[in-house]
């Protein structure tokens, strides 16, 4: 536990990974300049942020659909709190892309009733909690805020957070599990959102490379090159399998009972439908 804490930087309640982190932005996010084109996913860790890098990237980047160009996900869709890259993505020229795992209140102000779009992606949380077991197998599922120590602090707090504030947003929420039932759909989806409109071709191209097993063998997409850079192990691949009900795997029936006893209590007025397994309607 105190190995985890050396790890971690907590800034206003939230707990930030220190490696990469741009200590200079998060402490002065107030002062970020808002572009009206800018756009932002914001994702819990773990919770297919990679993914809708990939989407993004695909949407806006012609090279990246036609595999002409060799810039990464991480390059075209950086994050805004941490810098792998070591490069300024603040100045670079519209429309800028981000993607951050930031709560909704400390999220800069000018972003507020602002034309900028955010697209929240939503991810279940037992294949989320999942992940947590595996890399950290001391997690016993209480979700005490008090014993949590984890990048990102609680999924209920990130997630009610962001949809509870989502009037003061141009807001695009995206469930991980229902793009996984209709992933053409939903792509058709957010260009919509985003006023992007594409040929069917390039639609096909879209839809092929964010494909999971695609992404996991394209060096531009699956971050195996980014953790080699900061020196973390990945065993293998960083992407895992990007699947939904791999909890069952993971968890066992009581950990599984506790969670849903917790689930309940924390998201019982919860509007939005969580999908548990692809079998459901």
């Amino acid at each position: 536990m105190e190995n985890l804490k050396s790890t971690l930087f907590k800034f206003k309640g939230y707990y930030f990974s220190r490696l990469g982190l741009k200590l200079d932005l998060v402490e002065n996010l107030e002062d970020f300049e808002i572009r009206d084109d800018d756009v932002f996913i914001v994702t819990y860790p773990k919770s297919g942020t990679i993914w809708f890098q990939q989407i993004l990237s695909l949407i806006y980047s012609e090279e990246h659909r036609k595999r002409t160009g060799n810039r990464s996900t991480v390059d075209q869709v950086p994050f805004m709190e941490y810098n792998f890259r070591k490069k300024n993505i603040v100045k670079r020229p519209s429309p800028r892309l981000f993607v951050t795992h930031l709560p909704y209140y400390l999220f800069p102000s000018g972003m507020q009733n602002n034309k900028a779009k955010v697209g929240n992606g939503l991810w279940l949380l037992k294949d989320n909690c999942s992940f947590f077991i595996i890399s950290f197998p001391f997690i016993t599922l209480t979700l005490n805020p008090k014993d949590v120590l984890l990048i990102g602090s609680l999924w209920f707090d990130h997630i009610k957070g962001w949809y509870e504030h989502k009037s003061l947003f141009n807001i695009q929420f995206m469930i991980y599990e229902e793009m996984k039932k209709n992933f053409r759909g939903s792509i058709v989806k957010v260009c919509k959102y985003l006023g992007k409109e594409l040929i069917d071709e390039d639609m096909d191209a879209v839809v092929t490379q964010a494909m999971f097993e695609n992404m996991k063998s394209d060096p531009r997409a699956n971050y195996d090159s980014i953790m080699e850079i900061v020196g973390i192990p990945t065993n293998g691949h960083f992407l895992r399998k990007g699947t939904i009900g791999d909890w069952k795997n993971h968890m066992t029936v009581e950990q599984n009972e506790r969670f849903d006893k917790i689930f309940q209590r924390e998201m019982k007025d919860f509007p939005l439908k969580f999908i548990w397994d692809m079998n459901e309607e």
